[in-house]
């Protein structure tokens, strides 16, 4: 299972060895709204590389959640890709994904790249088991041996450490949270993606069943060797299963780098501020240090760098030019004129290590 039909789909070979399965190139999406267009992707352009884990944090209407669902092209009616270009590898295979006909959109939703949306309650249809879930899945895909399916269904949820003969024939509203969260993971890994996406895949489980995730997400990054695309406002999630941390403010990523570097030695002042203004589990509140202002109207975006009214480094120059991404170390890139000011900060003032990076 989870081999590629190109019988379906009709991709256009490519010469290039490049062997990065993704790449997203000045991606813009906008909401049409009464009061004008919500600018909720601004020219995002990164890579996800063979295996790895690249988590996107950032506040609330940051736009991470819409650039996860622009991947696969599953936005709301409402909002539109005014330009740029998606790219997926697979096998020396190119397929641009902006490209791609409804069917063929289909057929690439997760069989190449699946998503484990954030309710998982509300993922799931109420009126179906799980298995006619899973089998429905399956079969839309052109899978058609209803045993194949069922040994691999039954296969997956034992791998998430569930109890397959009960939980297979389950209706969703009889799972606790954590457990339809597990489900949600299996049926996902169903067809074997290549590219898994995760919007808040620990949001409103308690603490117990949020490390249990967390394990379990980890032995999944371990063990299977797929990518994986983490949406987190969580940073110690971030810190513990991400190989590279993308930071997105008003629509735009800041900043992007390995894990260490952005937890550690941030040089983007939006990053800085996140990391900052996590608590110590022995600290007092007035050790707390947020962010000033709220973040920006995407209807009405302020001139300039989109940061610059929240920020203790901004100038004139802030106020009247955007700064893009640029190189302040090695894979590592920050948009900001004044970066090397932030870094002098750190010198004086390390980053108190609240947040464990994991290995």
């Amino acid at each position: 299972m989870g081999e590629l039909t190109t019988s379906v789909l009709s991709w256009q070979v490519s010469e290039s060895s490049d062997a990065i399965p993704l790449s997203v190139r000045d991606l813009w999406v906008e909401y049409a709204t009464r009061r004008g267009a919500v600018q909720a992707v601004r020219g995002v352009s990164f890579d996800v590389r063979p295996g790895e884990s690249l988590a996107l944090i950032g506040e609330s209407g940051s736009g991470k959640t819409t650039l996860g669902l622009a991947l696969i092209r599953l936005l709301a009616t409402t909002a539109s890709i005014r330009k740029g270009q998606i790219t997926y590898r697979r096998n020396g295979q190119v397929y641009e994904i902006l490209s791609l006909s409804e069917e063929e959109i289909r057929q690439f939703r997760w069989r190449e790249c699946a998503m484990v949306f954030q309710s998982a309650l509300n993922a799931f249809n109420p009126v179906l088991r799980i298995w006619d879930q899973i089998n429905d899945t399956a079969r839309a895909h052109g899978e058609t041996n209803k045993q194949e399916i069922m040994r691999r269904a039954m296969d997956l949820l034992r791998f998430v450490q569930l109890e397959p003969e009960r939980v297979i024939m389950s209706y969703p509203h009889e799972l606790s949270g954590g457990m339809r969260q597990r489900v949600l993971l299996a049926l996902a890994l169903l067809l074997n993606p290549q590219i898994l996406i995760l919007d808040e895949p620990t949001t409103a489980l308690d603490i117990l069943t949020q490390r249990s995730i967390i394990d379990l997400l980890r032995r999944l990054k371990e063990e299977l060797h797929f990518a994986m695309i983490f949406i987190s406002h969580d940073l110690s999630l971030a810190a513990e299963l991400a190989d590279r941390v993308a930071t997105m403010y008003a629509g735009a990523i800041v900043e992007i780098g390995e894990v260490h570097d952005i937890f550690y030695q941030p040089r983007h002042p939006y990053t800085l501020g996140l990391i900052r203004a996590v608590p110590t589990v022995t600290g007092g509140f007035e050790e707390l240090a947020s962010i000033p202002g709220s973040p920006p109207d995407l209807v009405n975006l302020p001139s300039g760098c989109k940061f610059h009214e929240r920020c203790a480094y901004a100038t004139e120059r802030c106020r009247r030019e955007e700064p893009t991404l640029v190189e302040v170390g090695e894979d590592h890139y920050a948009a900001c004129f004044y970066w090397d000011a932030v870094a002098r900060e750190l010198e004086r003032s390390p980053v108190r290590r609240t947040i464990e990076v994991g290995d």
